[in-house]
């Protein structure tokens, strides 16, 4: 199956998955997040980059409260749309100071940025993962032109329902597989840079 199927039937099962947003899709959330919480590589980050959550991706929010409450440092992606890139940037609230633009996305309006080399972990979305730290993106590549900079030594980790773990994903020469994975039943570690467990 190619990547543009795989999107279209991951897509159709996220939806059916969170549509209408249920207590099943919080709950699991809240797993996905306390899994992340308890993972090394959270708790000895100090700047940790989260992506703000669509309703049909796992909402990062409890982990995101919880890094403030741990004086870590909250960055978020901003995309620059004209550049098609993004740059953290520091957030001290989820409540305002976003815009709302392409299919629901929320991008920060204001924030400090913040320098690559200095964040410690990613926190990545996906349609898809696979066992081999793979990522199936929406195809538009912000996060892995992201990846490319070298100023970035992060981990990368990805976060979602299990659901979303899936057996293959087909991999372009651009396409940057994870340090970890993360969902509400499990959290696996890849070999893919030294810098998973």
């Amino acid at each position: 199956m190619d990547k543009q199927q795989l999107r279209a039937d991951l897509k159709r099962r996220l939806l059916e998955l969170t549509n209408p947003p249920a207590a099943g899709h919080r709950e699991k959330s809240r797993k996905a997040c306390e899994k992340l919480i308890s993972t090394p590589q959270f708790q000895h980050s100090k700047v940790v980059m989260f992506f703000l959550s669509l309703p049909q991706e796992t909402d990062t929010t409890p982990a995101i409260l919880n890094a403030w409450q741990h004086g870590k440092t909250v960055t978020v992606p901003k995309v620059l749309w004209r550049q098609k890139r993004m740059i953290p940037v520091q957030i001290d609230s989820l409540e305002n100071g976003f815009s709302t633009e392409v299919a629901g996305l929320r991008n920060p309006i204001a924030g400090t940025p913040v320098p690559l080399e200095e964040v410690d972990l990613v926190v990545v979305p996906g349609l898809a993962f696979d066992r081999n730290g793979n990522r199936l993106g929406t195809g538009n590549g912000y996060y892995d032109n992201f990846f490319e900079d070298k100023h970035l030594v992060a981990t990368r980790c990805g976060l979602s329902f299990s659901e979303q773990l899936i057996d293959s994903i087909p991999i372009d020469e651009h396409d940057k597989p994870m340090d970890l994975l993360v969902t509400d039943k499990e959290i696996i570690y890849f070999n893919n840079s030294g810098k998973g467990e």
